[in-house]
C-alpha cells in the first residue's frame, strides 16, 4: 500500500474546470460548486442568463474515449425511445464529449430529484415497465467497446489486486485465502444453473441512487458503468429485505417488465454470484483509487482492521447465500 504525492484530479483547479467550460461554447458567470462524486468530479457551473449545467470530468485512464461516446450514444437512443434518462448535451461546440488539456468532460442538465421508495409495489411496478423497455432498446444492437460482466474473471482479478497490494491484515489473510476458492466455486455452479443467458447493453449500476423521482417523474441517471451483461443485473440491486421481501418485490419488478419484455427466470439464479462479485469489486475499487486523495478522506475506514473482519464476515454469509436456493418469487417456480 503506498501513496502518491500527486494525482490527476490535481491539475483539476477551478480555473481549469471554467476554462474548460469556455473552449466548449459556454458563457458563464464563475459560478462553481462541487458535487459528491468520487469515481469522476461533478460540478455546477453558473451560466450567463440561463440555467446551470452539471459537467462530469471523467477520470484520467479509466474508459477510452470510444467507449465514452457509446455511453453518450446509448443514452441518447434511450432518450429517443422517451424512456427518462437523463443524457449527456450537446455544447455549443456542436459535442457531447469535449476534451481539455487531459481531462474529457461532458455536460448534463440540471435536474432533482429523490432515490424512489422501493417499498411501494407501484414504485418496483413502474421502475420495471421502464427496465423492460430500458433493455429492448439495449438489446437492439450491442456495445462495440464497453466492457461485459465476466463474474468469475473479475472474482479473480480483483481479489488478486487486493492480496497482491497487502491490503487484508496478515492476521485475516489464512481465513480469506481459505474463503476466496469456496466462493469463486460457488458461483461458478450457480451460473451453471443459470444456463445460457442472453447478453445486452445495460445500465450496469441500477441502484435506487441512480434513480430520482420527483412528482411522479423517474429519471435513470449516471451511465458511466454501462456495459454487456444479464438482464438480471439491472434489477437485483432494486431489491432489499429478507428473502420473503426481496421475492415480493421481485415479483412487482417483473410484472412491470414484462409487461414489454420477456424475462428468463433462470437468471435469478446469478443474484448471489452477482452480489459476490461486487462485495470483492468494491473492495478493490477503494484499493485501486487509495492514491486519489478523496478516498482516504472519505473512506478512512478501509484500511482499518475492523474493516476487513467484516469483509471476512460478510463473504462467509455469502458463501452460505450462494448455497441456498435461488429468490423464490411468490406464485411463481
Amino acid at each position: 500500500m503506498t501513496e502518491t504525492s500527486s494525482h490527476p484530479y490535481d491539475a483539476l483547479t477551478p480555473d481549469t474546470i471554467l476554462d474548460a467550460m469556455e473552449s466548449a461554447g459556454f458563457v458563464i458567470n464563475g459560478r462553481l460548486f462541487a458535487l459528491n462524486s468520487y469515481e469522476n468530479r461533478v460540478y455546477q457551473i453558473g451560466v450567463e442568463d440561463s440555467a446551470p449545467i452539471i459537467a462530469k470530468f471523467y477520470r484520467p485512464g479509466r474508459w477510452t474515449e470510444a467507449q465514452i461516446r457509446e455511453e453518450h450514444t446509448f443514452t441518447a437512443e434511450l432518450a429517443a425511445a422517451d424512456i427518462p434518462v437523463v443524457a449527456p448535451m450537446a455544447m455549443p461546440s456542436g459535442d457531447t464529449l469535449g476534451q481539455w488539456q487531459e481531462f474529457h468532460f461532458a455536460v448534463f442538465p440540471q435536474r432533482g430529484g429523490q432515490a424512489p421508495d422501493t417499498s411501494v409495489t407501484d414504485t418496483l411496478y413502474r421502475l420495471g415497465q421502464w427496465l423492460g423497455q430500458l433493455h429492448n432498446v439495449g438489446a437492439s444492437k450491442p456495445f462495440q467497446h464497453r466492457p461485459a460482466f465476466n463474474i468469475l474473471d473479475g472474482i479473480t482479478s480483483k481479489n488478486q489486486l487486493l492480496t497482491d497490494g497487502d491490503w487484508i491484515p496478515a492476521d485475516l489473510r489464512p481465513a480469506w485465502d481459505s474463503l476466496i476458492p469456496d466462493l469463486y466455486d460457488a458461483c461458478a455452479r450457480r451460473i451453471d444453473d443459470a444456463g445460457e443467458v442472453e447478453s445486452l447493453r445495460l445500465h450496469g449500476d441500477c441502484h435506487a441512487g441512480n434513480i430520482l423521482c420527483r412528482e411522479e417523474q423517474m429519471l435513470f441517471v449516471d451511465l458511466d458503468d454501462c456495459r454487456t451483461g444479464p438482464a438480471i443485473q439491472d434489477l437485483w440491486l432494486l431489491l432489499n429485505g429478507d428473502d420473503t421481501e426481496r421475492g415480493q418485490q421481485f415479483g412487482e419488478l417483473l410484472e412491470g417488465y414484462e409487461m414489454f419484455r420477456d424475462f428468463n427466470r433462470r437468471e435469478r439464479h446469478l443474484i448471489e454470484p452477482l452480489r459476490c462479485y461486487r462485495q470483492i469489486a468494491h473492495a478493490a475499487w477503494l484499493a485501486k483509487r487509495w492514491d486519489d486523495p478523496a478516498f482516504p478522506r472519505f473512506f478512512p475506514w478501509f484500511t482499518q482492521p475492523r474493516y476487513w473482519s467484516d469483509q471476512v464476515l460478510a463473504m462467509r454469509e455469502q458463501l452460505a447465500a450462494l448455497q441456498a436456493p435461488p429468490i423464490n418469487i411468490p406464485g411463481q417456480y
